[in-house]
Order: C-alpha cells, then structure tokens, then sequence
C-alpha cells in the first residue's frame, strides 16, 4: 500500500512538473525571441555525421514588423490559407485532406501554421501519435497564450527555409542577399513555394516547378486577409 501511495505521488509529481514546465516555457516564448529550437540541434548532429551536408546554421531573429509585409501573406496563401480564421486546428482542411488520401497516392496533409509552430519550436521530426498529441497540447497554449501576431512571428523565425537556414532573415541573406524587410512579394512567394521541402527545393536556384509554384502562390496572395498591422 504504502509502495502504490509512492508511484501514485510520483505520478502525480511527474505531471504535474510537465504542464507548469511547458505552460512556462509557452509564456516565456510569448515574449523572448526563440534562438533555438529541437529542430536545429537535430540538424546540427545529422550534418556532424553527414557526407552530403556540411554543419551550418544560419539563424537570425526579427520582428515581425521588420519583415516584409508579403512574408506572412505568403505563407498563409501557401501553408494555411484560413490561419486568421481557425484555432488552430483547421478541421475544413483535415476532412479534405483525409478524403483525398483515400484514393490519392500522393498525400496531402493539413496541419496549420500554429501546428507546424508548435512542432518546430517545441518537439521533434516524427510522426509518432505520442508527438502527435504533444504536438495539438502546444498548438492549443499557444493559440491561447500568443495570439495569431506571435504566432507568426516565431513562425517565420524558426521555420527551416534551406540546408541549416532558419528563418526569413537569414534565408534572405543566404539567397537573396537582403534583408527579411527588402523582400520583394515575388521574394516572398517563391520563399514560400519551397516550404513542404525546404531541403529538396530551393529558392536561391528555383526549379521550373519552383517558379509554377511561385506564381500560383502569388494569385492566392490577392485573396489572403493581411494582418492590422500590414494593411
């Protein structure tokens, strides 16, 4: 009895250590710029042990305000056109996506911009249901403890945008040679276009699929609602 009383405490404990932990750490993020994250330690150690990759990383945080203001207009048309609309969960684009996946061979997925935030700011690459659930916990904290300005903010600061480059700042210097404020909305929109694969496509040296992809993003630009701040 007394050994139950023990695991029962120690359960107890350990849970209860887990949601203040995290609750603390999404309310510190709401207001400290995030310099690292999962992500980028997992890529550091796979290009330490990689022949094809040399270790870079390339990280350079900035306001959102000091970005271009087609930078999120294009992420949003590309990534999560409802991203102003939903709480974080997009269920339109999850119904969809499950009835293509039915009989598609190519699968399309329907996670949010809050998702993608939670997962690279917070957990690990995977697809285990574990991850998966931690991955919803921080997508509703932060929903309700940033806002959707935050929310984008650490989007496009921590996002893998190449080969050790994280972020529009330094994904701009490393293939434009501007600054994230400089960026042009074609800039923006062929940025955009390489973020399902940011390692396999490049927007320093776009494939011909690249460039389809950008200007089908910057038709959809014109339907995406700016944020206040931007319009």
């Amino acid at each position: 009895m007394v050994g139950l009383n023990i695991i029962t405490k120690t359960i107890k404990w350990i849970v209860g250590a887990f949601f203040a932990s995290t609750i603390l750490a999404v309310v510190a993020y709401r207001f400290v710029p995030v310099y690292v994250t999962p992500l980028m330690l997992i890529r550091v150690v796979e290009q330490t042990f990689s022949d094809e990759y040399d270790v870079k990383w390339e990280h350079h945080w900035v306001p959102l305000k000091e970005m271009s203001k087609y930078m999120p207009v294009a992420v949003m048309a590309s990534e999560d056109a409802r991203f102003l609309k939903h709480h974080g969960f997009d269920f339109d684009a999850i119904q969809k996506a499950v009835k293509h996946n039915k009989t598609a061979k190519t699968k399309h997925g329907a996670s949010t911009i809050t998702q993608q935030t939670a997962k690279n700011v917070f957990l690990w690459p995977g697809r285990s249901w574990i991850r998966k659930g931690l991955e919803m916990y921080f997508t509703v904290l932060i929903e309700v403890l940033w806002g959707k300005e935050r929310i984008m903010e650490v989007y496009l600061n921590s996002i893998e945008m190449g080969n050790g480059v994280y972020g529009a700042d330094a994904c701009a210097k490393e293939n434009f040679n501007k600054t994230a404020a400089e960026l042009s909305r074609a800039d923006c929109a062929l940025i955009a276009a390489t973020l399902p694969n940011p390692r396999k496509f490049s927007s320093k040296d776009p494939s011909a699929y690249m460039l389809k992809r950008q200007a089908r993003i910057q038709k959809e630009m014109k339907f995406v609602n700016l944020f206040p701040m931007s319009e």
